[in-house]
């Protein structure tokens, strides 16, 4: 190279700038994706969890002799956290079965996260 020549080595200051903005941009994004993808990964945990308290619930029921209808509320500690599980229970009429619908929901929870129905033989004293 002679003096004065106008040959560049390197990266002029405005290509570094449009090299970083768009690795901004692009970190951006990938921070918005993985935000999305771990709540999504907790809302089916809870989902998966409820599953199995409603599942788990309905398994104990026919394992005692079978309650007559009517209705409860109940407060579960499960991996951790407060659960409520709200049962129903009726007779269904011309059959010797009990229908047992379960609802699950975080304590605190507006809405229920899972629902389960199971149904139970009952004595002939139940109507």
């Amino acid at each position: 190279m002679t003096p004065g020549s106008n040959d560049q080595q390197g990266f002029t200051l405005l290509e570094v700038l449009v090299a970083l903005s768009v690795f901004a941009v692009l970190a951006i994004a990938m921070g918005s994706a993985v935000q999305h993808m771990l709540a999504q990964a907790r809302q089916m945990e809870t989902r998966l969890l409820a599953s199995w308290l409603a599942d788990n619930h309905l398994a104990s029921l026919r394992l005692q002799p079978a309650p007559g209808p009517g209705s409860r509320s109940l407060e579960v500690d499960f991996v951790e956290r407060r659960w409520v599980l709200e049962e129903q229970r009726r007779v269904l009429t011309g059959q010797q079965l009990l229908q047992v619908d379960v609802q699950v929901r975080g304590a605190g929870a507006p809405a229920p996260e899972h629902h389960a129905s199971g149904w139970l033989e009952v004595g002939d004293g139940i109507q």
